[in-house]
């Protein structure tokens, strides 16, 4: 569906079914150079049971419209913005990598509207090596390359993930181009890692957050190794850890893993 989010159209996947405002919502939020898709296994099992599902392209990204957040705090202002043109008070969000520091950031800034945040392949500080910032912006092809080798553990997915015949670092590499050549503005690529390196708020955010936190983290991660997430981890109130076996994009190595993870977090009471 679309959503007109601080004047911009924004492109929401919503799992095949209409909101219903007597069911908890969940966001789905993407990191950097993805789009709503890397979350497609997870959101069709929530929206199709319980809750209404809110997976949005960031702003400049793929489907959507506006602007391309330069920063956390700005990509926080949007998932606020986006629960608003939602008509949603409260939801719990759902963040991998960029995508979590946003979680996080916006959770510290609206603490009655957020239930829950799950930060998936999360960590803090989380800087971007010189090397892969600086072909990001001169060197795309062979920045994606880098990332889609540093983002995954194994080269096609088990049983349970997207069937027989999918390779992982050719799709992952496909949406990659798939979304730096949906904005012809602005190299969103380069921004997104700029935001994640520049982002200093992190542990501040964390002693601010008043809802439970679950960090959910790849085993094999290089991008985000588990022991980055240690300082969050020490600051959260209410905060669980489940470390799954795999890497960065989890969400399809592990898609059975994350599922079950966030089935439990979710539900809980």
């Amino acid at each position: 569906m679309e959503l007109q989010v601080n004047g911009a159209p924004t492109f929401v996947y919503s799992g095949g079914k209409p909101f219903d405002a007597a069911k908890p919502t969940v966001v789905f939020i993407h990191g950097v150079l993805n789009d709503h898709s890397v979350w497609i296994l997870q959101t069709r099992y929530f929206a199709h049971h319980g809750f209404n599902v809110l997976a949005p392209d960031l702003p400049g990204h793929a489907k959507s419209g506006g602007e391309a957040p330069k920063s956390v705090e700005e990509g926080a202002d949007f998932v606020l913005a986006l629960l608003d043109a939602a008509g949603v008070q409260q939801a719990a969000l759902v963040g991998h990598s960029f995508g979590s520091l946003i979680a996080l950031e916006a959770a510290a800034r609206a603490p009655q509207r957020i239930t829950r945040i799950a930060l998936v392949g999360t960590a803090f500080p989380m800087k971007v090596t010189p090397a892969l910032l600086d072909n990001a912006q001169n060197n795309p092809e062979k920045a994606i390359a880098m990332v889609n080798t540093f983002s995954h553990s194994m080269m096609a997915p088990p049983p349970s993930a997207l069937g027989p015949g999918t390779w992982l670092y050719g799709g992952s590499r496909a949406l990659m181009r798939r979304v730096l050549a949906s904005n012809t503005k602005v190299n969103v690529f380069h921004r997104g890692f700029v935001a994640c390196d520049s982002y200093a708020n992190g542990e501040a955010a964390m002693a601010q957050v008043q809802c439970p936190v679950l960090f959910l983290l790849g085993r094999s991660d290089a991008m985000a190794p588990p022991k980055a997430a240690q300082g969050l981890q020490a600051k959260a109130r209410d905060g669980r850890t489940v470390l799954v076996e795999a890497g960065h994009q989890m969400m399809t190595e592990a898609p059975d893993a994350v599922l079950f993870a966030l089935k439990d977090f979710l539900a809980a009471r």
